[in-house]
């Protein structure tokens, strides 16, 4: 567990560590409920921009990502060609990997084709919260280190990859149920797990 030296957050989730970049997305962003189906969007391709890469390195680039990707509007990423791929493949500011350009090109495009059939995003997500009785009781330092796949996160993954979706595998998933909230992985002793789980209580799941 990391203390901190803001008084409104006394301690942290140990991969914090003293990195003020880490630090504010946890405080601020990861395991807190999301519906908002941008932001939503945005999480799933930078999970899968995140493969293979540290967190942090996205965190940084993160600007840089929304400025390429013209903010994570799904419609408009939906419509990039071959030159948009070039001008990305040439922006330093984000991960310069032609295949998951490519994903994020193309799950904007099935998110188009999934949103003809569900009410949002953020509706067909929360259909795969885990059953918190389902959960360990204790969400210790060695526990998290196990939950990295889930029957949920395989399911989830699995119903992608079959509308067609890339980079979405389940570990990739596990990692976007983290931070959208759909579980809260704050350590035990961390002063956000309660605040996440208030959060949480008080969301009204998308139907």
């Amino acid at each position: 567990m990391v203390t901190s030296k803001d008084t409104a957050i006394v301690a942290r989730c140990h991969w914090c560590g003293d990195i003020p970049e880490y630090q504010h997305y946890h405080d601020t962003e990861w395991g807190y409920p999301v519906s908002d189906g941008r932001r939503l969007f945005e999480k799933i391709c930078l999970e899968g921009f995140q493969a293979g890469l540290s967190w942090l390195t996205i965190l940084r680039k993160r600007e840089a990502f929304r400025a390429a990707f013209a903010n994570f509007d799904a419609a408009k990423v939906a419509r990039f060609g071959e030159r948009d791929v070039e001008r990305l493949l040439g922006d330093a500011g984000i991960i310069r990997h032609r295949g998951k350009i490519e994903a994020a090109i193309n799950n904007a495009q099935r998110l188009l084709e999934l949103l003809e059939q569900e009410n949002s995003l953020a509706a067909f997500l929360w259909r795969f919260e885990p059953d918190p009785k389902t959960r360990p009781p204790k969400l210790t330092r060695d526990v998290l280190g196990t939950l990295a796949l889930t029957p949920e996160s395989i399911a989830l993954s699995k119903e992608l990859k079959r509308r067609g979706w890339k980079f979405v595998g389940p570990t990739t998933m596990y990692a976007l149920m983290q931070a959208m909230g759909l579980v809260n992985d704050h350590e035990e002793g961390c002063a956000s797990r309660a605040l996440a789980l208030r959060a949480r209580k008080a969301f009204k799941v998308p139907t």
